[in-house]
C-alpha cells in the first residue's frame, strides 16, 4: 500500500510513493529536470502557469509510479504540499483566468503597507498576527484595481495546491492554514478576515470553502485518474504549504521545535502554542498544520528569498564549471569571513525580515589580486547563514531561541560547510533527516486518511542521517564574520 505526495514548487513538482508500512520511498520524481519558467513581465512581478503545475505533476507522477512497479490501484491516499502565498484566480469553470501571482512577486508591497497604516498595527497583529504585506489577500487587491475585467470574471481564488487538489478532485477548497497564510484568516474571531476584505472591498465569496488539514478533501475524479493512471475515487486526504508541510516532514509539530529548509528560498520555521507575532512583521505568523480553535498551534517563520536560487547563481556566473559539489570543496579552502569579502542574497524580490526592502543582492569587499572562485562560493554560503541568523535574531526576540534545527539532507544542506557555519552562529545543533516535501505530504496523506493511527506513529520510521554541532574553534571568528556582514546590510539599509 503505497501513499503519494506531490510537492508543487516554484521550480518543479515533486512526486514520491511511500510505503505505508516501512516509511521508504519506493519511487520518486520531479518535472520539469530544469527550473520551471517564471514569467517576469515587470521588475519585481512573479508569475507562473498553473497549466505547468499540472503537467509537470502529470510527468511526476508516472515518473514515480514506474520506479515504484507500481499502478495507480495501490495508492490509498494523496497528500499535497505548495508553494505558499500565490494567488490564482479561478473562473465559473474552475478554468484560471490568468497566471498565478506567486510567493516572489513583489506588486502588492504598497498595497499590503497602506492597508497597515490604514488599519493600524494593533488591529492587523491582533486579527491576522501580521501585516497583510506581500501575500494573497494584496495580491488579489492588486488584480482587482488593475484588472478589472479579471476581476470581474472570478468566481473563486485558492492557492496553488488547491488547484491541483481541484484538479484532482474537480472541486477548489483550501484549509484554514492556507487562508492564514494569504492574510485571509482572522485568529481572533476564528474566522475569514473580514477585517481586511472589508477594506480591500473584496467579497468573501470569492474565498474557496474550507476542508481540514488532515482528513477527507474530496476523491478523485475519473477524468483527473484517466489522465495520471491512478484510480477513480482515490481520497485526497493532505494539504499545506511548503513550510508547515516541511515541517511536519521532520515531525515538527510541538510547542519550541524548529524546522529548517534552503532550496530556491531558505526557511526557518519554529512552532508556538501562544499567539505570537513580531510588532514589526519581519517574520510572519501562520496557521500550522495541526491548529484547530481549541488547540493554537501557530508556525513562525522566517523567509529568506535568496538561498539556493543564490548559490545556483553563482553556479550558472561561473560557467557552471564547478559542480555543487565542487563548489563546496572551493569554499572550505577559503578562511571563516572570506578575507573581508562579503555577500547579501536578497536578490529575489522584497525580503519581510528587511521590513519589505529590495535591495537586491550585492557582493562587498572584493579585491581581484586576493579573492578567486573558492571566495566567492564561501560568502555566498556565509551570505545565506547570516542572513537566516538575522532573522533568528528577531525570532528570539519574540521567545523562540533553536537548540537544535531539523532539516532534511537536500539543498544547501548537503553541504558541510553550509551547516557548520549555521550552527556555529545560532549554537545549535543540525539534525538531518532522509525526508523531504513531497515525502512529508505522503505522510501527512496517511495520517488524514487514518492509515496511521497518531502523528506519531507515522514518524516511527523518519530516518535520522546525522547531525552537525558548533565547533567551538570556530565560533568566535563566525561570530566576527557575522559582526562585519550585518554591518554592511546595516548600511546598504540606511
Amino acid at each position: 500500500m503505497y501513499l503519494l505526495g506531490l510537492d508543487v514548487g516554484s521550480s518543479s513538482v515533486k512526486a514520491s510513493l511511500l510505503d505505508a508500512a516501512t516509511g521508504k520511498v519506493a519511487g520518486s520524481a520531479f518535472y520539469p529536470k530544469q527550473e520551471m519558467q517564471i514569467l517576469a513581465v515587470q521588475p519585481g512581478w512573479a508569475e507562473q502557469d498553473p497549466e505547468k503545475w499540472w503537467q509537470a505533476g502529470k510527468r511526476a507522477i508516472a515518473g514515480a509510479l514506474q520506479q515504484a512497479g507500481a499502478s495507480g490501484a495501490d495508492v490509498k491516499a494523496i497528500g499535497i504540499a505548495y508553494q505558499m502565498h500565490g494567488l490564482v484566480c479561478l473562473d465559473e469553470h474552475n478554468q484560471p483566468l490568468r497566471p498565478s501571482i506567486i510567493w516572489c512577486d513583489s506588486r502588492a508591497v504598497k498595497i499590503g503597507d497602506a492597508a497597515f497604516e490604514a488599519l493600524g498595527q494593533e488591529a492587523c497583529l491582533s486579527h491576522l498576527l501580521n501585516s497583510p504585506g506581500n501575500f494573497t489577500a494584496s495580491k488579489l487587491k492588486w488584480v482587482r484595481d488593475n484588472e478589472p475585467d479579471i476581476y470581474k470574471r472570478i468566481k473563486t481564488i485558492c492557492l496553488p495546491g488547491d488547484y491541483l487538489a481541484g484538479r484532482l478532485t474537480g472541486n477548489a477548497v483550501t484549509t484554514v492554514s492556507g487562508l492564514s497564510e494569504g492574510m485571509l484568516w482572522d485568529f481572533k474571531e476564528s474566522n475569514r478576515a473580514q477585517l481586511l476584505l472589508d477594506h480591500y472591498g473584496i467579497s468573501a465569496d470569492l474565498l474557496a470553502d474550507t476542508v481540514p488539514t488532515f482528513g477527507s478533501q474530496g476523491e478523485l475524479n475519473a477524468d483527473a485518474a484517466n489522465e495520471l493512471g491512478l484510480m477513480a475515487g482515490t481520497p485526497v486526504t493532505y494539504r499545506a504549504g511548503d513550510q508547515p508541510n516541511n515541517a511536519l516532514s521532520l515531525n515538527v509539530l510541538n510547542p519550541g521545535e524548529i524546522a529548517a529548509t534552503a532550496g530556491t528560498s531558505g526557511v526557518v520555521y519554529g512552532v508556538s502554542g501562544e499567539l505570537r507575532y513580531d510588532p514589526q512583521s519581519r517574520i510572519n505568523t501562520f496557521a500550522h498544520v495541526n491548529h484547530t480553535n481549541e488547540k493554537t498551534s501557530l508556525g513562525l517563520l522566517l523567509c529568506i528569498n535568496g538561498t539556493g536560487i543564490a548559490n545556483a547563481w553563482l553556479r550558472r556566473t561561473l560557467g557552471e564549471m564547478l559542480s555543487y559539489g565542487q563548489m563546496n570543496d572551493a569554499a572550505s579552502e577559503a578562511p571563516i569571513g572570506c578575507d573581508g569579502l562579503a555577500f547579501l542574497p536578497f536578490g529575489n524580490g522584497a525580503e519581510r525580515v528587511l521590513g519589505n526592502a529590495d535591495t537586491g543582492a550585492q557582493l562587498y569587499g572584493l579585491r581581484f589580486n586576493s579573492h578567486g572562485p573558492g571566495h566567492l562560493c564561501r560568502a555566498v554560503q556565509e551570505g545565506i547563514v547570516f542572513s537566516f541568523m538575522y532573522g533568528i535574531e528577531v525570532m528570539q526576540s519574540v521567545g523562540m531561541d533553536p537548540k537544535v534545527i531539523r532539516a532534511g539532507k537536500t539543498n544547501m544542506f548537503q553541504s558541510d560547510l553550509f551547516r557548520q557555519t549555521l550552527a556555529n552562529i545560532t549554537g545549535a545543533r543540525i539534525e538531518l533527516y532522509d525526508t523531504d516535501g513531497s515525502v512529508g505530504a505522503a505522510r501527512g496523506a496517511g495520517i488524514g486518511a487514518g492509515v496511521y493511527a497518531s502523528p506519531r506513529a507515522a514518524f516511527e520510521t523518519l530516518a535520522f542521517v546525522g547531525q552537525t554541532e558548533p565547533d567551538s574553534a570556530q565560533i568566535e571568528p563566525t561570530r566576527q564574520a557575522y559582526a562585519a556582514w550585518r554591518k554592511q546590510l546595516e548600511l546598504t539599509l540606511g
